[in-house]
């Protein structure tokens, strides 16, 4: 019986097959799956915040994406995961706010995806796809067995990606 390993709020963790891993309620969070093929070890971060250098109190290295993701791919790593096989998937960085103002809360989401996309680059791992932007909120299962990222919304079909 294969067991789903939940993701809280600027938190992440690993999961290797048959488990699967999911983080609920993202809003202009992101959800970063990233998942060894070979190995079938995924791992998934739910970030908040695209910089950590930006706040003062910052030692959740969870929530930014500058420092979350490099910890999820060292845990994977630890566990056997290839950092050369690895890919990643990306959802959630929608705009759950209207809000006027050129640099302001509304546009937190697009800069998460953002952030967590130039990371992934830095790190050398591939992006192989996303769902983000828009806005509603969105819940999101890594398969370790499969490497499929299920995208969960209210009032939306099921989407995998």
């Amino acid at each position: 019986m294969s067991q789903m390993i939940k993701v809280g709020m600027a938190d992440l963790n690993i999961c290797k097959s048959p488990n699967a891993i999911t983080t609920l309620g993202l809003g202009s969070c992101i959800g970063i799956a990233i998942y060894d093929p070979v190995t079938k070890i995924g791992g998934l971060a739910h970030i908040m915040l695209p910089d950590s250098t930006k706040i003062r109190n910052n030692s959740n290295i969870a929530k930014f994406a500058d420092t979350g993701i490099v910890e999820l791919v060292n845990r994977m790593v630890r566990a056997g995961a290839g950092r050369t096989r690895m890919v990643a998937k990306i959802a959630g960085g929608a705009k759950m706010f209207e809000v006027n103002g050129a640099d302001s809360i509304g546009s937190i989401g697009e800069k998460n995806a953002l952030a967590s996309k130039q990371k992934l680059r830095e790190l050398g791992i591939r992006l192989i796809a996303e769902d983000t932007g828009l806005n509603y909120g969105r819940t999101v299962e890594l398969h370790c067995d499969t490497g499929e990222y299920y995208i969960k919304s209210v009032g939306k079909p099921l989407k995998i990606i």
